[in-house]
């Protein structure tokens, strides 16, 4: 499979009294035609920053790309100007922002959302604009289209917006679709349906997607793959079904022992002790060593990505040498 996006060691810095502290520092991943990547971790990892370095959308001054690579279908995004960017988001990329609340314009009509990209990227009439964008909207499955064409956002629940948000991101039917915890704000009725639509479009589209969550149980049910992010770096990456039968990392595992299982009673949850650092005060070694419970002498070194098995990689000393000893 040919790479949609391919990211090498990409470093994304705000300025943070007076220094640049990096957000995300070094990352490397890739993500083919019609496979979904999922990005996991605890909020402040660094996974949105991520999704908006990809896109341009890093805010300036404050923050910057300070080194590294972002290809889309091939073509170097980094250093591009905000005017040749804008020729590629909402046409050859997209994204689904976190919070379907806040994120549609509420003086449009969702309709004249959908429509909108459609004319600046493919040169559309107002009125075949429109006409497509009735399409899309069936597509995603809002009930009578053509009846709420006209509807402003603040008519249509949670669910129907997100549904909406979908709507404008495939108008253009892009090549990559980077979707930012699309059902963190939804039941979890609304949300397997919003999962199911997710899938079913990238299968018809042949989409590659990057999908942000904190949910294990979301990534089981929608990726092909999985990188797992801690503080600013990729610390554990492979196929779900290996990662999931054998985690290796500490956090990785850290981050399992947290669900409820439904099939034991009386359990106690399991919390991860203490928090992600703060940007101006990351460890010099490995960054989830001061919350490790596996901690030990190597640990204030710092780690490098080691394979474990095939497309199965860990940035741990602890959890490649206890293969190695296996």
């Amino acid at each position: 499979m040919t790479d949609v996006l391919r990211l090498d060691t990409l470093r994304t810095e705000f300025r943070i009294a007076g220094q640049w502290r990096a957000a995300v520092d070094g990352i490397s991943l890739s993500v083919a035609h019609g496979e979904t990547l999922a990005l996991v971790g605890e909020s402040g990892c660094g996974k949105s920053i991520t999704a908006l370095s990809i896109m341009g959308l890093v805010p300036h001054p404050a923050g910057r790309i300070a080194s590294g690579s972002i290809r889309l279908e091939g073509t170097e995004l980094v250093g591009m100007s905000d005017q040749a960017l804008e020729a590629y988001r909402g046409d050859r990329m997209a994204m689904i922002f976190q919070e379907p609340m806040t994120s549609l314009n509420p003086v449009m009509t969702i309709g004249d959302q959908v429509a909108e990209a459609l004319i600046l990227h493919r040169n559309m009439s107002k009125s075949a604009a429109r006409a497509r964008a009735l399409e899309v909207l069936e597509e995603v499955k809002i009930p009578s289209a053509a009846a709420r064409f006209n509807d402003y956002p603040h008519q249509f629940s949670g669910g129907m917006r997100q549904r909406v948000m979908i709507a404008i991101a495939l108008a253009c039917e892009p090549a990559l679709l980077l979707a930012d915890e699309p059902t963190t704000a939804l039941d979890v009725t609304i949300q397997a349906q919003v999962l199911g639509l997710l899938a079913d479009l990238k299968a018809k589209h042949g989409m590659a997607m990057l999908f942000i969550t904190h949910n294990l149980g979301v990534v089981a049910q929608i990726a092909d793959r999985v990188a797992v992010m801690y503080a600013g770096q990729i610390v554990e990456q492979g196929p779900v079904a290996a990662l999931f039968a054998a985690p290796a990392h500490p956090y990785t595992r850290a981050l399992f022992a947290a669900i409820p299982r439904m099939d034991l009673d009386g359990q106690d949850l399991t919390a991860i002790r203490g928090r992600v650092p703060a940007l101006d005060a990351m460890p010099a070694g490995c960054r989830f060593a001061p919350r490790c419970a596996l901690k030990r002498a190597g640990c204030e070194a710092p780690q490098v990505l080691g394979a474990l098995r095939t497309d199965h990689l860990a940035r741990c000393h602890v959890a490649t040498g206890e293969l190695t000893h296996a």
